[in-house]
Order: structure tokens, then sequence, then C-alpha cells
């Protein structure tokens, strides 16, 4: 797996940690456990991204990458939607804004690693 990929994961999996934690301070434990399930929704969006969009040869033709990143992209979400649409269905407790800010967290840390200079 690439550094940066892994930086990326690890680091959504750690934030994830830390929202579940600070959620669970604020809000018992559904909360913090709403809170480790959003953020692992992100986490799991992300791999399933990974997984699909990296799987190219090397030198492969630019029409084969664009193709290989929007079918990442549409995996990433199906997956995203699906995992929403499992937690809604089944944890009748789910807290809803813990949810929704630890998978925004992720997506936080997504967006800063663009930042990161190698």
């Amino acid at each position: 797996m690439h550094p940066q990929i892994r930086w990326i994961l690890s680091r959504q999996a750690l934030i994830a940690l830390l929202a579940a934690a600070i959620a669970g301070l604020a809000g018992g434990g559904h909360s913090a456990l709403s809170a480790l399930i959003g953020g692992l929704i992100g986490v799991l969006g992300n791999a399933g991204y990974v997984w699909r969009a990296m799987r190219l040869p090397s030198g492969s033709d630019p029409v084969r990458i664009y193709r290989a990143q929007a079918a990442g992209e549409a995996f990433k979400y199906a997956v995203t939607l699906g995992l929403f649409a499992l937690v809604f269905m089944e944890y009748r407790e789910v807290a809803a804004l813990p949810l929704f800010l630890g998978f925004g967290s992720t997506i936080a840390i997504h967006w800063l690693a663009l930042l990161k200079q190698r």
C-alpha cells in the first residue's frame, strides 16, 4: 500500500477513536459508539475506494485511470450509503449527531491529507 494511503487511513482511524472518546465524555456510551461507527464508515468507504480504484497495472492509459477512479468513487459511495442504511436499520439507539460528526471528521482528515507535503 502506498505510504500516503496508509497515512490517510491510519489518521482517519485515529480521529474516529478521538471523536468517540469526546462523544463518550459529552454524551455517554451510545454517543461514543455512534461516533465510532460514523468514523468507521468513513474509513471503510475510503478503504473501499482504495481497493477498487487502485487496482491498475503500471503504465495504464489515462482513460483507464479515469474509469478506475470513477469506479472507486462509485464503490465508495455505495459502501458508505449501505453502511449508513445498515446502522439506521439495526442500531435503534444511534445518536445521529455524533454519528455524522464521526463520519465528517474522517472526511476532514482526507482533505487535510491533500495539503500534506511529502
